[in-house]
């Protein structure tokens, strides 16, 4: 095991690497006690050193368990306390994989927020759903201290996978009786009667993104299970009102495409041992021009209260394909060179009806 990751990493170059000259160079060594989890820790040919290598723009050698690290002094004790951290990932049983350590660079850049990585998670089907950027850290801890929780930002960045994966978590170890998702379905015009099936079955196309976390949380028979019983509930948004909603977990995805009514009639369904999470995307609003969003009246009404939490997520928090960050960061940065997207829209329309 004396392959050298640098010849993996040049295949693909970083802009770190590129761009940047170490103005500190420096030379480390740390060794590794346990060759198993060393293996783990470097990954099939070295794989995840040369990843540390492209971000970092430093050079990595492994020979046996010790790892010799040259490069710029901050980010050579960045991978050190990357690759450390990850080995005691290793140590608890838990997997190291391309994600884990591509969160794990995330975090290390802010160096002070470490240790609760490692802490911070949902436990599910005998595995641990960690935290892969820190304000999905920021998130969980948000959701595990308040009742009310708006999770706001690009798709991609993990809100309504993590709000599934603590409602889930909530359920089986008793803490809530039920769980309730709900979405608007604007495409349908919120109008489900003349479609054919139950209610269920008239919502189900629209609520598919988090049948999909349910099912990536739980066993497909649980799932079914769960629904039959009425410990998981599915229901559009406009069959919410006049109902209280007390002792369960409440999803409200895709809250962009509520109206301001619609998303004061949800928060005031808030009933006693309840958690409502609402997550959104301003930038993705499907409501027809001029109407307001109820996600940015309630972000404007609601922003100093206390024990409600707003967790905004950025581009740089996105955790699907590295391209999807690339994709979110270029279409924003066009919208804004011409003041439009669905967020600026919005405004400028409301500015519009308020001087009208």
């Amino acid at each position: 095991m004396s392959r050298s990751a640098k010849s993996v990493a040049r295949q693909r170059p970083s802009a770190a690497s590129t761009n940047k000259r170490p103005t500190n160079a420096t030379t480390k060594k740390k060794t590794f006690q346990k060759n198993a989890l060393a293996l783990a820790l470097f990954g099939s040919h070295h794989s995840h050193l040369a990843q540390i290598e492209n971000v970092l723009g430093i050079v990595i050698h492994a020979r046996g368990n010790e790892v010799t690290f040259a490069g710029d002094a901050e980010n050579v004790a960045r991978a050190i306390s990357v690759l450390e951290t990850l080995y005691e990932r290793l140590e608890r049983g838990q997997d190291v994989s391309q994600p884990e350590v591509d969160a794990m660079l995330r975090f290390s850049a802010e160096p002070e927020r470490m240790v609760r990585k490692s802490t911070t998670g949902v436990n599910i089907r005998d595995r641990l759903v960690t935290a892969r950027t820190p304000t999905q850290a920021d998130y969980l801890k948000a959701i595990d201290e308040s009742e009310l929780v708006f999770g706001e930002g690009p798709a991609g960045t993990g809100k309504t996978y993590l709000a599934v994966a603590k409602a889930v978590e909530s359920l089986v170890r008793g803490d809530v009786e039920r769980i309730i998702l709900s979405r608007p379905a604007v495409e349908a015009g919120e109008q489900l009667g003349f479609l054919p099936g139950d209610m269920r079955e008239k919502v189900d196309p629209y609520l598919r993104p988090l049948y999909d976390a349910l099912h990536d949380m739980m066993p497909g028979e649980q799932v079914l299970k769960r629904l039959e019983s009425g410990e998981i509930e599915v229901a559009p948004l406009a069959f919410m009102r006049g109902r209280t909603l007390a002792n369960a977990f409440v999803i409200l995805d895709e809250a962009q495409n509520t109206t301001a009514v619609q998303m004061k009639m949800f928060l005031t369904r808030l009933g006693e041992n309840s958690r409502m999470v609402i997550t959104g995307d301003l930038s993705q609003v499907d409501l027809p021009r001029g109407t307001r969003s109820g996600l940015r009246e309630a972000r404007e009404a609601l922003g100093t209260v206390d024990d409600i939490r707003f967790i905004r997520f950025k581009n740089s928090d996105v955790v699907r394909h590295p391209l999807v960050s690339k994709i979110v960061h270029a279409y924003r940065h066009l919208e804004s060179r011409r003041g439009a997207g669905a967020e600026y829209q919005e405004e400028d329309a409301d500015k519009d009806s308020n001087e009208t």
